[in-house]
């Protein structure tokens, strides 16, 4: 009984120290081909820029659709265009200030 109730604790607590983009952004991505970095890349890419890149991104979530994605079609004709996020307005700000602030190269060129 110990053990069960030591392990519970564990888990609840490795799950309350993730935030929002760990919870509910990589756990769907990592079964996919393509990696969060890769996809970021092509978003910055597109772009270019902070501000439109988190916009995109936010309208993409909330309105998943064919025209709005960086994703070339053999993906989109395998894996399909993604469900309507269910996060809230404000994880879902979250969730893409973390992501950005993960993958952004400006800080990290030399």
């Amino acid at each position: 009984m110990v053990k069960k109730t030591v392990l519970f604790f564990m888990l609840t607590l490795s799950l309350m120290s993730q935030d929002i983009y760990e919870r509910k952004c990589v756990p769907c991505h990592k079964e996919l081909p393509t990696s969060l970095d890769q996809m970021f890349m092509s978003y910055l890419s597109l772009y270019s820029g902070e501000k439109n890149v988190k916009a995109v991104l936010k309208y993409y979530l909330q309105y998943p659709s064919k025209s709005m994605t960086v994703m070339s079609d053999l993906f989109i004709d395998s894996y399909g265009i993604k469900n309507e996020s269910n996060l809230s307005k404000k994880e879902l700000n979250e969730a893409i200030d973390i992501y950005w602030e993960k993958f952004k190269v400006f800080d990290k060129l030399k």
